[in-house]
């Protein structure tokens, strides 16, 4: 099943002030933002809406795809792969490791993506086996196979290592596939949160129809 994108022409990029002429009565409005305004990190959509009603409603058009991260060393790279996660429409986002991890990436777009913990690998693996959803790692490890001719399964985890080390041992035996960027410069690889956001949207591509 392809589902078709929603795109939108931000016209407030720095928020809005507070609402003018009558207040809607809608229950997903929320009125201390009609009263002040609303300078939130959200789609034009969404102004003035409460927090609540915008994750219902992003609830109803989620991908199925999941996104992981292993954090081991409480990786700055989390909050932005978060905020990415949110931009395309990740089902939830899984912190395999450290419970804490930095949101300061994230743009505050953790309050709107679902995001579970996991304390280590084999608990991580164990939740995508009872949930039947493929592994699929993203590293340029020997074996690895380049993602731009690999099909990615439309119900899938995406994951993700930390910044320097890459993934675990134990994450790329736990693996799926392990699939890699190409690369065609002289550095070894990408920043963590750019290989996320371009593995993402390799799905987007993959599984998204756009017309023109």
């Amino acid at each position: 099943m392809v589902t078709e994108p929603n795109p939108s022409v931000e016209l407030s990029t720095n928020g809005v002030g507070p609402w003018q002429g009558e207040w809607p009565t809608e229950p997903h409005y929320d009125p201390v933002l009609l009263e002040r305004g609303d300078t939130r990190n959200v789609i034009d959509r969404y102004r003035y809406w409460n927090m609540e009603a915008i994750v219902a409603d992003l609830d109803v058009t989620r991908h199925p795809f999941h996104v992981a991260i292993e954090n081991w060393q409480h990786d700055m790279n989390i909050g932005s792969i978060v905020r990415s996660a949110n931009a395309f429409g990740a089902d939830t986002v899984h912190i395999i490791g450290r419970r804490r991890w930095n949101k300061r990436g994230a743009m505050v777009t953790d309050r709107y993506q679902h995001v579970l913990h996991h304390p280590d690998v084999a608990a991580f693996v164990e939740w995508t086996e009872a949930n039947d959803l493929p592994i699929i790692a993203i590293d340029n490890v020997p074996g690895s196979v380049i993602i731009e001719t690999f099909d990615i399964p439309q119900r899938c985890v995406l994951l993700f290592g930390q910044e320097g080390p890459g993934l675990s041992p134990e994450a790329i035996d736990a693996a799926t596939d392990v699939v890699e960027i190409s690369q065609f410069g002289s550095t070894r690889s990408i920043n963590a949160s750019a290989a996320a956001a371009v593995a993402m949207h390799n799905w987007i591509t993959q599984h998204v129809s756009f017309t023109k």
